[in-house]
């Protein structure tokens, strides 16, 4: 009787010593993968949105390192790595994508093998036009998430330039091919408006001084910065030459306007990826992609900075000061 309690008690400890192990298992099967494909997280775009992300998959009940792991492969430093990096985070076995930026991170997205939901931002492309989802309502396969219209932005912007300078006519474009889209839009746009163009494409490695050079020369009285993530780290740069050429300057970030550029019209990126982040928590809990309709963006910001405007000694018409969300002085 006495062994029998004693084999008893050894087969409990045994249980009571595995239980924590199995659990530890059972913990580790719901650890979701989530990959993200863009260009660098830490820009001063995307790294405010990017905490916001994290803020909102929390509140939807995952936390980064505990129940969700997160591995981002960069899209910015050429196609084959992009290509590369996609597949690496496949082959991890992430639950979702999440590709956000110009199309390259949906294109290498989209031909990962095995193919996994995918929620996407789609910044300076029209996904639907390129053939990646079908419609709003129904976009079918495995992609879904945000439309941020930036070709409608884009001829937006340059509305806004014309109407703050109104006597200007001679427009100069600063492009790069991931803004190629934009940049067709906004031509067809400056025609229609009468006004003239000329247009400097400027691809690494960046010589923004001959470009902005090259357009004043020509007869450039206003400038239409179409942004690129490969843009955003010389915003300073860009935003100073056009200052010393006299150039009033639209972009698309407000992050140029804080570095010393004139005006920015664009999309609120906070909100953004607060939705994109209940995109992936709805997947992460057995949504399908083609059950989730995409979302336009609705979250615009206009900010002007005075101090830059003073700096090229204009002033600009009570009628944009009145509709700016910021005004930095």
């Amino acid at each position: 009787m006495l062994d029998l309690r004693r084999r008893d008690f050894i087969t409990l400890l045994g249980g009571a010593a595995a239980w924590p192990l199995a659990a530890r298992a059972q913990q580790s099967e719901k650890v979701a993968r989530v990959g993200l494909l863009g260009p660098r997280l830490d820009s001063p775009v995307t790294a405010p949105a990017y905490q916001i992300f994290l803020s909102e998959l929390r509140k939807l009940g995952f936390t980064a390192g505990q129940n969700v792991i997160l591995e981002h492969r960069r899209t910015d430093e050429g196609t084959p790595q992009a290509f590369i990096g996609a597949n690496e985070l496949v082959a991890a076995k992430a639950t979702v994508l999440v590709a956000w930026g110009p199309e390259i991170a949906l294109q290498v997205a989209a031909a990962a093998r095995p193919a996994v939901p995918i929620v996407m931002m789609a910044f300076n492309y029209d996904p639907f036009e390129r053939g990646y989802v079908k419609n709003l309502a129904q976009p079918g396969g495995n992609i879904t998430g945000l439309f941020y219209r930036q070709l409608e932005l884009a001829v937006k912007q340059l509305e806004l330039l014309a109407e703050a300078f109104p006597e200007r006519k001679q427009l100069g474009v600063l492009w790069h091919l991931q803004s190629a889209d934009l940049h067709a839009a906004v031509e067809r746009a400056a025609k229609s408006m009468g006004l003239s163009v000329q247009a400097v494409k400027s691809d690494a490695p960046y010589d923004f001084e001959m470009a902005l050079r090259t357009l004043a020369e020509g007869g450039a009285q206003m400038l239409h910065v179409l942004s690129t993530p490969a843009f955003v780290p010389h915003r300073a740069r860009i935003a100073e030459l056009a200052i010393r050429h006299g150039l009033p300057t639209m972009f698309i970030w407000r992050a140029y306007v804080e570095s010393g550029g004139l005006m920015s019209y664009g999309v609120d990126n906070g909100p953004m990826w607060r939705r994109a982040a209940s995109y992936v928590a709805k997947i992460l809990r057995g949504a399908h992609p083609a059950d989730l309709p995409i979302e336009q963006t609705a979250n615009f910001e206009f900010a002007v900075n005075l101090k830059t405007a003073k700096a090229l000694g204009i002033t600009l018409p009570t009628s944009i000061l009145l509709r700016a969300d910021e005004v930095i002085e």
